[in-house]
């Protein structure tokens, strides 16, 4: 996949918020269902074993859908996506953090998150 620029990865952002929402729901429910199943306890109302395994198996499959834009899942926790472009010349990922309503950060591809800054 080649580089978006900012326009492009804007406008992917929007068409994937419903895949990042869906994500970070089912990323709460199969913590939930983790450390209930981990600790050998009793089901929750969420379920048990086999919710546990489709909630994990759905997640993979968002996740999928999301690498498949080239964009980049940096972190599921909070969630991080990166997508790859230029700023200024230089090579950046322009970078979206669970939370914020819009792409307005970016880092350069060789400092990675410690090197956010606010787009231009």
């Amino acid at each position: 996949m080649g580089l978006f620029t900012l326009g492009e990865a804007r406008d992917e952002l929007k068409r994937l918020r419903p895949v990042l929402e869906e994500i970070v729901a089912l990323r709460a429910d199969a913590a939930e269902l983790g450390a209930v199943i981990g600790a050998g306890g009793p089901s929750t109302p969420l379920g048990g074993m086999p919710e546990w395994k489709a909630t994990t198996a759905r997640l993979d499959d968002l996740m999928t859908e999301v690498q498949q834009t080239g964009a980049v899942l940096k972190s599921l926790a909070p969630l991080l996506v990166d997508f790859p472009g230029e700023v200024d010349g230089v090579d950046a990922d322009l970078c979206w953090l669970e939370g914020e309503t819009d792409l307005g950060w970016y880092h350069r591809s060789d400092l990675g998150f410690a090197g956010r800054r606010p787009l231009p």
